[in-house]
C-alpha cells in the first residue's frame, strides 16, 4: 500500500524534511519502491524523489537538502508507471505538489482535457491529473481550498489526497474516499498520515476521517467538510503509540477495519499489474508461457483455497487451460501425477503455512514451476518460488482473513487475464473490457460497504438460529463456502456452503423455517437456474437471503425473505464484490453472540505446523 504523510509544523520543532521522513520510516511495512518528499521554501515548492528504498532518499537530503516548515512525502508501490524517479510522488506544478494514494478511474479523459488546455504532463500516472487538474482552476481564478474541493467532485475512484499550495505555509488540503487517512493535532501544528502510526512520534490526538470528508488543515487546527463541501465535526480521539494499540482506529474490531480497508488495498493491489494508457494487464516477466503449460496445480488451505476454486473458473473458461485445486493438507499425501511443464500456484497470506510450503517443496522438487501468490514477500514461500506476485493488503491482525482473501483474487483475476492473452484466447478488445472492469472494483467496493446498516438489520434476524446454508453457482459457489467458512470460524454457528444445484442430493433435508439460506447470485448465466433452486427452498418454509444485483433482485420477485442489492459489475469481478456482504454478515452475527472476533476460539493467523 502507498503511504502518505503530511505535516504542517511548528517552526520551532526543526527541518520539517526530517520529520516527514521519520514518517515515511514507519509506513515502510506498507511496501513501496521509490519515495518522494516536497517542502514549502519561502513560498516555492521544492522536492526531491528517489528510486528504491529510504535509504536512497535519504542520501539525495543530504546531498540536497530541503528546508521549510510545510511538508508532505510518500512511499509509492509502483504501478502503472515505472518505478523510477519521474513517477515518484510528490507530483507537482508551479502552483501545487501531491501525494496520491489509490487509483483515479477517470484519470484518461481528464488528462486529454487537460492537454488540450495546454497542460504538459511529465509523468505516467493517474495521479499527477489530479495536481494538474488544481493548478488549472488555480489559473482559472479560485483560490487553493476552491481548486482542490473542484477537483475533488470530478474525481472518479478510491484515494486518499494531501496537497500544499505554493506561497501558502499555513495551508494543507487532505481527502479520502475508500483510501484511509486520518489529522493529527499538535501543538501549533497539524499532520496528515496514512495511519495514526505513522503520526506516532508528534502526536497521540487523532481523527479518522469518514468516508467522502476532506479537509483543510491550517497551523492552529483543522476544519472537516463532507463531499457536499458542509463542515462536519468528527471524534477527535486519544491514541497510544503503538501500532497494536492504535490501529483499530474508530473500529471495534480489526477484522471490520480490515473489511473497510478493502476498497484502498485492492485499489493498490490492481494498480501493482495494470497500464491504464493500454488498458492492459502487465505482470512481471514470468519463467513460462502460458501457452506451453499443460495443466496448472492451485494449492492453499482455508480462505485462500476457496480463491484458488475462483481462479478455476477464470483460468479454464477464459484460457482453456486445465486446472486442479487442492487443499494443501491433502495433496501431499494422495500422489498426484504432475505432468512436464506444468505451473503449480500457491496461495498464502502469511507465506508461512507449513502445509503449503511442505506441498510447494513437493512440487518443486517434481520439475514444477512455481508461482507464489502472498502478501509477505519475504516470506519462506516467496522465497522458494519461482516467482512472486504480492497482495498490497497489508498487516491483516484479524484471524479471520478478509482483505487478504479480495486481494487474492485481484491477483488471480490478473493472471488469468495474462493466460488467456498468452494463450491466443483473449484479444485486445476483450482484455480492455475486463481490465476496465477490475479498475472499477475499488469504488464499486464502496459502494457495498454503504449497505453495512442493511447487513447489521439482517443479522439480528439471523444470529440466534443455529445452522445456516450458503448457495451459489459459477463463481458464486467458492464465495458462498466462504461465507459459510466466515459464520463458523467467528460465530460458531454451523454452516455449510454448497453448489445451489445439489441442493436436491441431500442438504434440502436441512430446510426449515429456521434455517436460513443466504444465497450468493450475482445476475450472470447461472441466474435463471439459481432462481429456481430458490423457489425449492422457499417452498420449504426456509428463509432465504439474495445477494445479487439491481436486475437480479427485481427478476427474483418475491421468492427471497430478504434481499441486499450490489452494484451491477462485470461478472467477472462479481466474486471480488459479493465477498464483503458475506463478511460483513459474519462479523456483525459474531458481535451480536459475543464472540471474540479477532481472535475466535481454537484458530491462530498463521498456521505453521502441520
Amino acid at each position: 500500500m502507498c503511504g502518505i504523510i503530511g505535516i504542517i509544523g511548528n517552526k520551532g520543532k526543526g527541518n520539517v524534511a526530517a520529520r516527514v521522513m521519520e514518517g515515511l520510516k514507519r509506513l515502510e511495512y506498507r511496501g513501496y519502491d521509490s519515495a518522494g518528499i516536497a517542502t514549502l521554501v519561502n513560498g516555492h515548492i521544492d522536492r526531491q524523489r528517489a528510486e528504491g528504498k529510504l535509504i536512497n532518499l535519504a542520501q539525495r537530503l543530504e546531498a540536497e537538502p530541503l528546508g521549510g516548515d510545510v511538508g508532505i512525502g510518500h512511499t509509492r508501490w509502483a504501478t502503472h508507471g515505472i518505478p523510477n524517479e519521474v513517477n515518484a510522488h510528490p507530483h507537482a506544478t508551479t502552483n501545487a505538489a501531491l501525494v496520491h494514494n489509490g487509483i483515479i478511474e477517470n484519470f484518461k479523459e481528464l488528462k486529454a482535457e487537460l492537454q488540450d488546455r495546454g497542460a504538459n504532463f511529465a509523468s505516467e500516472t493517474d495521479s499527477e491529473v489530479v495536481v494538474q487538474l488544481i493548478s488549472q482552476y488555480m489559473n482559472d481564478g479560485l483560490d487553493p481550498v476552491a481548486a482542490a474541493h473542484a477537483t475533488l467532485q470530478r474525481l472518479e475512484g478510491a484515494f486518499a489526497l494531501a496537497v500544499i499550495f505554493s506561497g501558502q505555509h499555513d495551508l494543507m488540503v487532505g481527502a479520502r474516499r475508500g483510501s484511509p487517512l486520518v489529522v493529527g493535532y499538535g501543538d501549533d501544528e497539524m499532520f496528515l498520515g496514512s495511519d495514526a502510526f505513522s503520526l506516532a512520534p508528534w502526536t497521540n490526538r487523532i481523527c479518522y476521517l469518514d468516508e467522502g470528508d476532506w479537509v483543510v488543515l491550517r497551523r492552529d487546527g483543522a476544519e472537516i467538510r463532507d463531499a457536499a463541501g458542509a463542515v462536519v465535526q468528527r471524534q477527535i480521539k486519544l491514541t497510544a503509540a503503538s501500532l497494536g494499540d492504535i490501529s483499530k482506529g474508530n473500529y471495534r474490531h480489526y477484522m471490520l477495519k480490515e473489511i473497510y480497508e478493502q476498497p484502498a488495498v485492492i485499489g493498490d493491489t490492481i494498480h501493482s499489474f495494470f497500464n491504464p494508457d493500454e488498458r492492459s494487464i502487465q505482470l512481471p516477466d514470468l519463467p513460462f508461457n502460458f501457452a506451453d503449460v499443460p495443466k496448472l496445480s492451485i494449492i492453499a488451505c482455508g480462505t485462500s483455497s476457496y480463491a484458488a476454486m475462483v481462479a478455476k473458473y477464470w483460468f479454464e473458461g477464459m484460457a482453456r487451460i486445465p486446472v486442479e485445486i487442492d487443499v494443501a493438507s491433502e495433496f501431499r499425501y494422495r500422489d498426484a501425477p504432475l505432468p512436464a511443464g506444468g505451473v503449480a500456484i500457491f496461495l498464502s497470506q502469511s507465506g508461512e503455512t507449513m502445509d503449503t510450503l511442505e506441498a510447494l517443496r513437493l512440487c518443486k522438487r517434481q520439475g514444477q514451476r512455481i508461482l507464489s501468490i502472498v502478501n509477505v514477500p519475504e516470506s519462506s514461500i516467496a522465497r522458494e518460488s519461482d516467482v512472486v506476485l504480492q497482495t498490497l493488503a497489508g498487516p491483516e491482525i484479524g484471524v479471520a482473513s478478509t482483505k487478504a482473501f479480495t486481494t487474492q483474487l485481484v491477483v488471480l483475476a490478473c493472471l488469468a487475464i495474462t493466460a488467456a492473452k498468452q494463450c491466443g484466447k483473449l484479444d485486445a478488445q476483450a482484455e480492455a473490457i475486463l481490465s476496465q472492469a477490475i479498475t472499477e472494483v475499488p469504488s464499486r467496493a464502496v459502494e457495498v460497504l454503504h449497505h453495512d446498516e442493511r447487513i447489521q438489520e439482517l443479522a439480528r434476524d439471523i444470529f440466534m438460529a443455529r445452522d445456516a446454508l450458503y448457495l451459489g453457482r459459477g463463481t458464486g459457489y467458492p464465495i458462498a463456502m466462504e461465507g459459510a467458512l466466515k459464520l463458523k470460524e467467528i460465530s460458531y454457528i454451523h454452516a455449510e456452503g454448497y453448489p445451489a444445484g445439489e441442493m436436491k442430493h441431500g442438504p434440502i433435508a436441512l430446510i426449515d423455517e429456521q434455517v436460513p439460506v443466504i444465497v450468493v447470485a450475482p445476475k450472470d448465466q447461472w441466474f435463471d437456474k439459481v432462481i429456481s433452486n430458490m423457489q425449492e427452498v422457499a417452498a420449504r418454509g426456509g428463509k432465504v437471503v439474495l445477494i445479487s444485483d439491481a436486475e437480479g433482485v427485481e427478476k427474483a420477485g418475491d421468492v427471497a425473505w430478504a434481499n441486499i442489492t450490489l452494484p451491477t459489475v462485470h461478472p467477472f469481478v462479481a466474486p471480488i464484490l459479493y465477498s464483503i456482504p458475506v463478511q460483513l454478515l459474519a462479523y456483525h452475527i459474531a458481535v451480536l453472540k459475543g464472540t471474540d472476533v479477532d481472535q475466535p476460539r481454537n484458530l491462530a493467523k498463521s498456521v505453521t505446523v502441520e
